[in-house]
């Protein structure tokens, strides 16, 4: 697989191969500002099929890893978490690349949420975890309405003291003034109709070490290496993919994942994931290949994933929430 390398240029970090410049015509003060989605390409994966997630006794040890480091702490007592997501381990990494799929996920109260997203994760158990986190979101709690906007978040002691969301404490850097952390995105996809989606970046720049974050071809800012501990090195989990919170106990709620769809319904109906991709130790973009899907409540939401084509690594996520197969 042909690598794309990532380099610095007067400080400020590159893609070699970089996709056309967004002009993003919005204002960097107003969180009802919007900027937009591509369009997906047609044929959706290519003809390769999808292959559902299954949970062996190995992928069970790793998904009790995962929701063990990825559990919202600070709010364990009033949410559950549940994800389907595809993710990488056990390497040397320095950023992910991603298109997501942007779609209107039904959230059932205003204290729930439905997002998808890139987490660039190092550490161990307990209090020290450090992440990275840029997707879209739908949150009426957070922006106070139901449409999917554009996200960030960190932590560097497992989501309890440290960190936030988009700009509401200090951590994250912004550079641009064309992109509004927080932005509803348009155009947004349809079921059986126009897909769209955004391409995230997050890439360690190998010479400040600090990590930064691109949508589409415009830089957005970046992470300084000082707000972490594990992170102030490399990543060693790359994860893609789905989360619902939502209260705990029955009956479940009826919070969309993605579309709000099960993975097997392909393309232009369940959300996707395309061109899943790692920075590896020689500061170059590679498929995230051996990509490891994981559905912690399948009858939920679940997963499913293939690769090849102009997709490349690729998987199908998401679901309704509440149904016969979750009640």
């Amino acid at each position: 697989m042909a690598a794309s390398c990532i380099g610095v240029s007067g400080g400020r970090p590159i893609i070699a191969s970089f996709v056309a410049f967004l002009v993003l015509f919005i204002s960097s003060s107003s969180s009802s500002s919007s900027f937009p989605a591509s369009a997906s390409s047609a044929g959706g994966d290519g003809g390769n099929g999808a292959r559902a997630a299954f949970r062996s006794g190995e992928e069970m040890l790793a998904w009790q890893r995962i929701e063990a480091q990825l559990a919202w702490v600070r709010n364990v007592s009033v949410k559950t978490i549940q994800h389907a997501v595809g993710y990488v381990s056990g390497g040397q990494f320095y950023g992910a690349k991603a298109s997501l799929n942007v779609w209107p996920a039904q959230v059932a109260s205003p204290a729930e949420f439905s997002l998808s997203q890139i987490w660039i994760i190092s550490g161990a158990f307990g209090n020290d975890l450090n992440t990275i986190e840029a997707g879209w979101q739908v949150s009426p709690q957070l922006y106070g309405d139901n449409t999917p906007r554009f996200f960030t978040y960190w932590t560097n002691d497992a989501y309890q003291e440290t960190g936030c969301y988009n700009l509401y404490c200090s951590g994250f850097v912004q550079t641009s003034n064309r992109i509004a952390i927080g932005a509803a995105i348009t155009p947004i996809s349809s079921y059986n109709g126009r897909q769209f989606d955004i391409t995230v970046l997050i890439w360690k720049d190998p010479k400040q070490g600090h990590w930064w974050l691109q949508v589409g071809g415009a830089l957005v800012g970046y992470w300084p290496s000082s707000l972490f501990t594990h992170l102030g090195g490399r990543a060693d989990m790359v994860q893609f993919g789905g989360e619902v919170a939502a209260p705990p106990g029955a009956p479940h709620t009826p919070t969309q994942m993605g579309s709000g769809r099960f993975a097997g319904e392909g393309y232009r109906r369940a959300a996707y994931f395309r061109n899943a991709q790692v920075v590896d130790w020689d500061n170059s973009l590679v498929s995230a290949s051996g990509l490891r899907l994981l559905a912690d409540h399948p009858g939920c939401y679940d997963i499913a994933g293939g690769s090849g084509g102009a997709w490349g690594t690729y998987f199908y996520y998401g679901g309704p929430g509440r149904n016969a197969r979750c009640p």
